[in-house]
């Protein structure tokens, strides 16, 4: 297939002809809900495991320096893990890049499973890796390449996760059944992080430093097999395989991945852009405001954990109300809504957060967590339905994890860099709000796309009946752009009577025609 049999979406012309035939209704998917529930909860699961990993990692980062490096200051131990855990952020877009288009050709299915055996069996090997008093200098070098695959990994696993359940979801409820894939990202957060902390608690320094690190690590195993399980019962997409009957006839393109780019570079910029205000408010609450509470405030560490997560606790119970919301109000008003908040109520949260009363600081924290809800009960819907079915799962994944390595991964850092320079404790307010500008001004160059097919899919619904609705849809759709384009005939043909008007001599042929049929008057 030569790059002119692709269109300006990044489409095959074979998809585009057969999209404009008459829609029947047979043509409306019908999904199963029984198997949209496993689509679900195994893609979630897989979110769940890569957010439970960056739990037990940040709760247990002092914990590893010893280990991992325990001739160095405590400073430089708890540098050297962070470092080691940032990695990852580097190789992100890597695994996106590998994983992302290989799951357009492929399938969806087949890279999630690859991409859940890769997380589970890294993760898993980090509690087996010897101490630094064992092995030496190789004990940080194992763990240094098991985080570069754990990296390599995830960069192909929330854009196929995504894809995964927006391909598998009825038009009307995408956004309600998307919003379970962060409900995985905070429950699996929780679930690592209230591990650790019963570590902590309940087993002495020793104890700990001997093998009690290692038992998160280890839970991993058995969360991927359960995962892997999920993934490998559920068939392809139903949006897939309609793409790959598409393109049984037709060779795929050598330069897909260039075309991919310069078609779509609208839909990339407007991805990158939605994903930077998603993900630096997401890495601001969960990740540094730990940090900020105890290191710059002067707050109890442990305390400010449990506020979080106690924070995270509520937000999931909201998680998917908000994207209920989307389904019936559409992402766009959705989103909007969280960066207009942001942009508002930035400041007066941190000024909560600064008075030291513990139920002020609980408010402000959760008024950031109940605006960042409106990106992530409305994102993973909004997300993959910027990019045909062709190209859905590589585009996301590059600009995704691109978006996050740049922006999300680096905010607690930049953001403490910021305050330690400035001495301001204010700049992780003005940072949430020229994310929030930024977001605000996508958000309002992007297309709604609630209660729609996904590009280059046929329309998807829950019931018999709803299918008849949408096919009923479909036709009220097709008359109101008749009614518009018959109206838009009407003003141009009387534009153009009117610019006769104006010309003698084209006035005068004009009235000639019909006299001499339809033969052309001579000049």
């Amino acid at each position: 297939m030569s790059t002119s049999d692709l269109s300006a979406g990044g489409e095959p012309a074979i998809q585009q002809r057969k999209r404009k035939k008459r829609l029947r209704l047979e043509d409306i998917t019908v999904v199963d809900r029984a198997t949209l529930k496993r689509a679900v909860a195994a893609a979630a699961l897989g979110n769940a495991m890569e957010w439970f990993d960056f739990g037990v990692y940040s709760y247990i980062a002092v914990t590893l320096g010893r280990v991992f490096y325990p001739d160095s200051s405590g400073s430089v131990q708890l540098l050297a893990t962070l470092a080691t855990f940032a990695v990852a952020f580097l190789v992100r877009p890597l695994g996106g890049m590998f994983f992302g288009p290989l799951g357009d050709r492929i399938g969806r299915q087949k890279v999630l499973a690859a991409t859940m055996i890769m997380m589970a069996i890294s993760t898993f090997c980090i509690g087996l890796i010897p101490s630094y008093a064992s092995i030496g200098i190789w004990a940080p070098i194992l763990l240094l390449l098991a985080r570069l695959v754990q990296g390599f990994s995830t960069g192909g696993e929330y854009g196929g996760a995504a894809t995964f359940i927006a391909e598998y979801s009825p038009d009307r409820r995408r956004g309600f059944m998307g919003s379970w894939l962060e409900f995985g990202t905070l429950g699996g957060y929780v679930l690592g992080a209230a591990i650790v902390t019963a570590l902590t608690s309940y087993l002495d320094d020793e104890t700990l430093l001997s093998w009690g690190w290692r038992v998160p690590f280890f839970i991993a195993g058995p969360l991927g097999l359960i995962g892997l399980y999920l993934r490998l019962r559920l068939e392809e997409t139903p949006a897939f395989q309609q793409q790959a009957e598409a393109q049984t006839s037709e060779p795929t393109p050598k330069n897909e991945f260039v075309n991919m780019i310069t078609s779509n570079w609208k839909a990339l910029l407007v991805c990158v852009g939605l994903v930077l205000v998603f993900n630096v408010t997401d890495y601001m609450l969960l990740s540094y405001m730990p940090s900020y509470l105890s290191a710059n405030l002067g707050y109890d560490a442990d305390h400010g954990l449990l506020l979080v997560l106690l924070v995270m606790l509520v937000m999931m119970v909201v998680q998917p109300l908000v994207g209920l919301l989307s389904d019936r109000v559409g992402r766009k008003p959705v989103i909007l809504a969280g960066c207009i908040g942001f942009l508002v109520l930035s400041i007066p949260s941190f000024m909560l957060i600064q008075t030291g009363s513990t139920l002020l600081i609980f408010a402000g924290l959760m008024v950031l967590g109940l605006l960042l809800n409106c990106f992530t009960g409305a994102m993973p819907a909004a997300l993959p339905a910027l990019f045909p079915t062709a190209i859905r799962y590589g585009a996301l994944a590059i600009a995704f994890n691109v978006s996050v390595s740049l922006f999300g991964g680096t905010t607690p850092l930049f953001t403490a860099w910021l305050v330690d320079v400035s001495g301001n404790l204010m700049m992780p307010a003005f940072y949430l709000m020229l994310a929030a500008v930024i977001g605000a001004a996508t958000i309002l160059v992007t297309p709604e796309t609630a209660s729609k097919p996904l590009k280059g899919s046929s329309p998807s619904a829950s019931d018999p009946a709803e299918a008849k609705e949408l096919l009923a849809e479909h036709h009220a759709s097709i008359e109101e752009q008749l009614e518009e384009i018959e109206s838009e005939l009407k003003r141009i043909e009387a534009r153009r009577d009117s610019l006769i008007h104006q010309h003698p001599e084209l006035s005068k042929r004009d009235r000639q025609t019909p006299a001499q049929g339809d033969a052309p008057a001579a000049s």
